[in-house]
């Protein structure tokens, strides 16, 4: 299997315990964009074993604890999607956790439900848009050192 979830690139993983990592998005929708996985190779919701549920509802929190500390994002949008109708495309259970910002969109009412807007996600299709959005290095190092005094 190759599962960019199960087997991580370096650079992306943030954290690991027995129960879940937390990656850095690789095509992030904002600066600070990360994914909160199971460890175990999970593809439906149904299928979590319920310590895996808190574990992940942990990572969530943590999450967003050290992106405040990082990057003091003024809100958060945080998502599953499920199946391929949903916009999934790695069949590995994920969580988006999406810092928001003051500005970041000029129309940010309504937040998720958006989801089912008949247009193409920007951040995918305009290459320079979730490069800009990459945490620059220092600020990578200072998540990594977030995560690790966990």
């Amino acid at each position: 299997m190759n599962c960019p979830f199960c087997i991580p690139t370096q650079g992306a993983l943030l954290y690991e315990d027995e129960k879940i990592r937390i990656l850095i998005d690789s095509y992030p929708a904002n600066k600070g964009h990360l994914l909160v996985v199971p460890k175990r190779h999970v593809e439906k919701l149904e299928d979590l074993r319920e310590d895996e549920k808190f574990a992940l509802l942990k990572g969530i929190e943590i999450s967003i604890q050290n992106l405040k500390k990082l990057l003091n994002p003024d809100g958060f949008n945080i998502g599953i999607n499920l199946g391929e109708a949903a916009g999934q495309t790695v069949p590995h259970l994920h969580i988006h956790i999406i810092p928001r910002y003051n500005g970041d969109s000029t129309f940010p009412r309504g937040g998720i439900r958006k989801a089912v807007i008949n247009v193409e996600d920007e951040n995918l299709s305009l290459k320079e848009k979730w490069i800009k959005n990459r945490l620059k290095e220092d600020e990578k190092k200072k998540l990594v050192e977030l995560f690790r005094n966990i």
